[in-house]
């Protein structure tokens, strides 16, 4: 039998572990066996959680003035009280697992998450959600996927100019072929009109030849009235001169 020294030990220490924990759960067992007792505290300590068998008086004591005096109705019978200072939902995840898979052993009470008092039910929804280090992995994960797309943006401007500008390199020959294509015409079109330009002017030098002909048409003339003068006996009469009588 403990002292009452010893019994005053176990009070402050459980009263001071209570006072600092988020969440605590109060389960019952019948025909516990030591290796089922081991699985559990196993179970509990993987999940971050301290457990602990205690009489229903030192509870309500070591629960008094805490969130978790309001499970104090739940302090009957075989009491063993499961708490810790971690995340909640793993704790609620091993013992809801663990009640479920040991429904023949073990009994949940009720248990206090968050200030809150809850039921069986309540703490397998709660169990069904995400613990804390998989959300934050999760947005890790989000985060790290935003900044790859990010990097991805940042680095396709670049190479995108690179190829942009590349395929410009590439189609600058056939864009200087075609402007020589385009200036061909122009220069044929040049020459095509200077033909034209010479048969318009070439008139202009074939109207000499007319000219020296009428010359020479009235020359002949002039020859042939100068034999029938002659024949006649006149002379030529000089130009400012009188014809003598």
């Amino acid at each position: 039998m403990k002292s009452r020294e010893t019994k005053q030990r176990d009070l402050t220490a459980l009263t001071e572990s209570l006072q600092n924990a988020k969440s605590a759960m109060v389960v019952s067992f019948s025909k516990l066996s030591v290796n089922k007792d081991i699985e559990f505290r196993n179970n509990l300590r993987d999940a971050g959680a301290r457990y602990q068998v205690v009489k229903n008086t030192l509870a309500r004591i070591a629960t008094k003035d805490t969130q978790f005096e309001q499970a104090a109705e739940s302090f009957k019978g075989v009491t063993a009280i499961a708490w810790t200072e971690n995340d909640p939902v793993i704790l609620s995840k091993a013992i809801s697992k663990f009640m479920k898979d040991n429904a023949d052993i073990y009994t949940f009470k009720s248990g206090v998450v968050d200030g809150r008092l809850v039921d069986l039910k309540q703490v397998q929804d709660i169990a069904s959600l995400p613990s804390k280090e998989e959300l934050i992995s999760k947005l890790l994960w989000v985060l790290n996927a935003q900044a790859q797309r990010i990097v991805t943006v940042i680095n396709a401007v670049p190479r995108d100019l690179a190829v942009v500008i590349k395929q410009i390199g590439e189609k600058a020959p056939a864009g200087g072929a075609a402007e020589a294509a385009a200036e061909a015409p122009v220069e044929a079109k040049a020459e095509e009109a200077a033909p034209v330009e010479a048969a318009e002017s070439a008139p202009a030098v074939e109207e000499a030849p007319a000219v020296e002909e009428t010359q020479a048409a009235a020359e002949t003339a002039a020859a042939e009235e100068t034999p029938a003068a002659e024949a006649s006996g006149e002379a030529p009469v000089a130009e400012g001169e009188e014809k003598a009588e």
